[in-house]
């Protein structure tokens, strides 16, 4: 089987995509980009095609690298070029940053969750 989906989606200064990631178990879309760019999306359910969310999320400055979903615990996780590592969580519709690192200009640009969430 194969899907294809086409959205149009505003990106802010017109930046460029760098990451993008898709938590299939809840519809979530992270999209990130250069100047610290992170929307989270989720198109509603039904296959009408709308955004029942469209979010930007604020806390990276610096281009984003690496967008990962932690599926079993429903959080995202992002790091930018500057070495910022941010676990995003859901709380009663709104994004929050759960935690920070700072690898202090070290920057990632590959993380993994494992199936158990850890």
């Amino acid at each position: 089987m194969f899907i294809y989906m086409s959205k149009k989606i505003a990106i802010p200064k017109q930046a460029n995509v760098t990451c993008i990631a898709w938590n299939h178990s809840s519809g979530y879309i992270a999209v990130g980009g250069e100047e610290g760019m992170l929307k989270v999306l989720k198109l509603e359910s039904g296959g009408g095609g709308n955004l029942s969310m469209n979010l930007s999320l604020e806390g990276h400055t610096g281009e984003l690298k690496v967008a990962v979903w932690n599926e079993v615990f429903q959080k995202l996780t992002t790091s930018d070029e500057h070495g910022v590592i941010i676990v995003w969580m859901l709380y009663k519709g709104s994004w929050y940053e759960e935690m920070i690192n700072n690898r202090n200009k070290s920057t990632v640009t590959g993380m993994a969750w494992g199936s158990d969430g850890q």
